[in-house]
């Protein structure tokens, strides 16, 4: 059994199974207060690129006010410490997502890919990767620039796709346990 096609799926049902119960009890308490803080449904989802380009439906819990479209304080607080991703667990448990693996992304980017870089389509979207620690703040980065949507077209995505090709050549279990690990000591630091 090679791990990246059994023992990365066998460990992401049990570790998301195990996670979805230790952390059920929150997630309630949360989708209580993101409802009361956004005044609506506290959980946001959206249609986003999975393994082999077909679209799922992605879950966070929602950080942004939907009347006045800015994000709450809860909204922030919550993006600080990635726990608006907890309902990801259930993408992960459905096995539409990996914990780690390429952020899954919006039309019009990964199922755009040609040639060598759509074999990153071959894997699951994942709360984390390389490419997400190394732009954790990439919504302050791309504020800074004069055409956001530029740089992020010709700088940023490329950038991901390298590293995410990367993570695929020489994906491994000791390779996922070091980025989890590091996007742990990321989202305390």
């Amino acid at each position: 059994m090679t791990y990246a096609k059994n023992g990365k799926v066998v460990f992401d049902y049990i570790f998301s199974f195990f996670l979805v119960l230790l952390f059920s009890p929150l997630c309630a308490v949360l989708l209580v207060l993101t409802s009361i803080d956004t005044r609506s449904l506290g959980i946001f989802y959206q249609k986003r690129i999975g393994q082999y380009g077909k679209s799922f439906t992605l879950y966070k819990f929602k950080t942004i006010h939907d009347k006045t479209h800015k994000i709450s304080p809860l909204g922030k607080f919550l993006r600080q410490f990635k726990v608006d991703e907890l309902p990801q667990l259930f993408n992960i448990l459905k096995g539409e997502m990996s914990f780690v693996g390429p952020r899954p992304d919006i039309e019009g980017y990964y199922d755009r890919l040609s040639g060598e870089m759509r074999t990153i389509l071959e894997l699951k979207p994942g709360l984390t990767s390389e490419a997400s620690i190394k732009y954790r703040h990439e919504e302050g980065i791309l504020a800074t620039k004069k055409n956001p949507l530029k740089f992020n077209d010709e700088v940023v995505f490329p950038d991901k796709i390298k590293m995410n090709l990367h993570y695929l050549q020489t994906l491994s279990f000791k390779k996922d346990m070091v980025i989890l690990i590091k996007t742990f000591f990321k989202i305390l630091a």
